[in-house]
């Protein structure tokens, strides 16, 4: 009688996630094929075909965290954040190179980025650290040590593989968590301040490659055929697609080899220039569209842990595509983020949609109430 009434349990549960939610990430999925099959010249390989098998991987995974109990995952946020740590320390030492970074861990079937794992860690930490906090402990400076710790150490060792743009997407997704939150206005103006009285020591610290992206940022024009290639093309890809774009398969710079990364970071170049200013905007509106949804499914959480959790990942998710879009367009400076379900990459597809299946976990169990640090399982 208990497994039937398990079973029972996990049935109701599956019909309580939000499928025209997923319907929305299917076809950005979808989006992101057409896209991959497009920057192969017409072939299912090398990308299109292992994406789809990733989203299919995902999409099982999503369904099953969605329907184990949100207090049950709010246990689970420190320890996987302890083993997200440990991944990113073994990328350090012993990690997979590639375009001379060392960000990725090659277990065979799929190069596993640790700092995609880690930027749903931390959401599931923050989430976790201030479940049932008060507006005193919120307000109280030394209350925030902690969870300022447990920040610093992955921004710091993300940044050592080196990946800046990562180590820049954790403090920005935690510290508008630390917003959410309720921490005071004046904390983060001391903050910010202290940022800025830092920059030049950070400056300092960066590679050279990293100074030149920064320059380039601010003068595309100034290193056309070096470090500005990346983004000139860009623009040329994105200004050649008009209004309604060049045709799908018909793009030049793109099929032409002229635009770099056409597969990961700059597929939304690519995109827009097969589909034009029309199919850009149409692309951002599905987008804003998950994002919405997502901000309504958080809201309606009774417990702080669910309402968090699931604010931090759509918060995180629209990192990704601000800062990718503002990237490619010359507003933002080449950091190598990825656009969410639209880029080649299989560990940040499966982030996504795992951080997805906690959205849906928070959603399904908004009901739950436990206790102020959450210990309560009945």
């Amino acid at each position: 009688m208990s497994l039937l009434r398990d079973s029972m349990n996990a049935i109701e549960k599956v019909k309580a996630i939000s499928w025209p939610f997923l319907v929305l990430v299917t076809l950005a999925a979808c989006i992101g094929f057409v896209s991959l099959y497009s920057a192969a010249s017409g072939s299912m390989q090398p990308w299109a075909a292992s994406q789809m098998a990733k989203f299919a991987m995902g999409m099982a995974g999503l369904v099953v965290t969605a329907v184990i109990d949100i207090r049950i995952w709010m246990r689970l946020a420190y320890p996987i954040y302890v083993v997200s740590l440990l991944l990113v320390v073994v990328v350090l030492i012993h990690g997979h190179t590639s375009m001379g970074a060392q960000r990725w861990i090659d277990l065979g079937f799929l190069k596993l980025q640790p700092s995609e794992v880690m930027k749903i860690a931390i959401v599931m930490t923050m989430a976790r650290f201030f479940q049932g906090a008060t507006t005193d402990d919120v307000k109280n400076p030394l209350f925030l040590i902690a969870p300022l710790g447990l920040l610093a150490v992955p921004v710091a060792l993300v940044a050592l593989q080196p990946d800046l743009g990562t180590a820049i997407m954790l403090i920005a997704v935690a510290g508008a968590m630390f917003f959410v939150a309720g921490v005071a206005y004046w904390m983060f103006g001391l903050v910010a301040a202290g940022g800025i009285a830092m920059l030049p020591v950070g400056w300092h610290f960066l590679h050279d490659y990293q100074r030149q992206r920064v320059m380039t940022f601010l003068d595309p024009e100034s290193d056309p055929l070096g470090a500005g290639y990346h983004i000139t093309q860009s623009k040329i890809a994105l200004g050649s697609g008009g209004v309604f774009g060049k045709g799908f398969l018909h793009g030049t710079q793109s099929h032409l080899n002229f635009l770099p990364e056409k597969q990961t970071d700059f597929i939304f170049t690519l995109f827009t220039e097969e589909w034009g200013l029309v199919g850009g905007v149409a692309l951002m509106t599905l987008f804003a569209l998950i994002i919405i949804y997502g901000y309504f499914m958080a809201f309606q959480c009774q417990n702080q842990f669910g309402r968090l959790l699931a604010t931090g990942i759509i918060i995180n998710f629209s990192l990704y595509i601000f800062i990718n879009i503002g990237m490619v367009m010359g507003l933002l400076p080449v950091v190598g983020v990825p656009l969410p379900m639209i880029s080649y990459g299989g560990t940040a597809m499966l982030s996504v949609l795992f951080g997805f299946g906690l959205l849906m976990s928070a959603h399904v169990h908004r009901d739950v109430k436990f206790t102020r640090r959450g210990f309560d399982m009945a």
